[in-house]
This record gives structure tokens, C-alpha cells and sequence, in this order.
């Protein structure tokens, strides 16, 4: 059974403007996350990351639910960088724009030598992800892997270009007369 694919296949479309915006469970919260959907994302991007790695990161909101539900299999702790700065010591800012937004990102707790699987629920622009790179780049950590759950758009693109990192998808999308393909 793919849960992620079925609930992707019946998700509901909102326009706004002249973009076609899917809500979906793992990228926006609702309508309801279903606990087998979140195990069936955890396993499948365990099974095609690379987990020689000391830590799992992520950036807020969406990221969050995959990299604690991939934490608890795996006994490997999560960092998230976050929106909002701690001014905590060592702690990194990073510009972040996507095709909707830009603002500021701040790491905190990773570290010079530190192997790293990044964990996001969806790429799109590849904005939050050249973000996260840039600032793990910066800590001295060594980037070990990189998924997302769904691709849309050029993001994969994007990011290759401008960080000469591969990122893996579990699923590719578009919307299509009001409705999500698979591709």
C-alpha cells in the first residue's frame, strides 16, 4: 500500500491567486495526520538515506513531525532550525526565500564534524533547502543525505546548482484541472 501517494491522489486544491496550493497532512498539518502515514514517510526515507549520522535536521513547522517520527526509530537525535533567533552560543542565521516567503533561519546544536541526514516534507522553489545547507555548511557539518518527502517544481534543480548537493524525493507531484499527480 502507498498511503502517501493514495492521500496525495485526494487531497484538496486551493487557488490562491494564480497558484494551485495542495493541503496535504505532511505539509500543512491538516486535515489530519494520520499516524500510518507518518511511519510509512519515516521508513521509506530511512531505507533510502544514507544513517551513518549523528544527527537528523530539519527546518519548522512541517519538517518537524518526519524528523521526531524518524528520531524515535532510529535513536538518533533531531535539530530544528527554527524562525525566530535564541541567541544561544555558536548559533547561525541563514537568509532563507521561497516562492512565497523570506525571512531569517537560525541553527543551533550542530557542530563542527557533525554527519547530518536533512529531513523537509516538501520541496518546491529549493529556497529553505539552499538555506539549510548553507548554514550546516557554515557549522563545519558534513552533510550525509537529503530528502524530502514531495517534489513540486524545480527545487531538486535549484539546489543542485547552487550547492552541488543531490536531494531525494519520495514522490513527485504537479496539479493538474484542480487535482494532484502523481508523476
Amino acid at each position: 500500500m502507498n498511503l502517501l501517494e493514495d492521500t496525495l491522489k485526494s487531497c484538496p486544491i486551493v487557488k490562491r491567486g494564480e497558484y494551485n496550493y495542495f493541503i496535504h497532512p505532511i505539509t500543512d498539518g491538516v486535515p489530519l495526520m494520520n499516524s500510518q502515514l507518518l511511519r510509512e514517510v519515516a521508513t521509506k526515507i530511512i531505507k533510502i538515506s544514507d544513517m551513518d549520522i549523528d544527527k537528523i535536521v530539519t527546518a519548522e513547522a512541517m519538517g518537524i513531525p518526519i524528523a521526531t517520527t524518524i528520531s524515535l526509530y532510529t535513536d538518533i537525535p533531531y535539530v530544528i532550525m527554527r524562525k525566530r533567533k535564541y541567541l544561544l552560543e555558536g548559533e547561525i542565521p541563514v537568509h532563507q526565500e521561497t516562492g512565497y516567503s523570506k525571512g531569517e533561519l537560525y541553527l543551533n546544536g550542530v557542530n563542527k564534524g557533525d554527519k547530518v541526514l536533512i529531513v523537509d516534507d516538501v520541496i518546491s522553489t529549493g529556497g529553505t533547502m539552499v538555506a539549510i545547507i548553507k548554514a550546516l555548511e557554515k557549522a563545519g557539518a558534513h552533510i550525509k543525505d537529503i530528502v524530502c518527502v514531495i517534489e513540486r517544481g524545480n527545487g531538486k534543480e535549484e539546489v543542485k546548482e547552487k550547492t552541488g548537493y543531490d536531494v531525494k524525493t519520495l514522490v513527485k507531484i504537479d496539479v493538474v484541472n484542480g487535482k494532484v499527480v502523481i508523476l
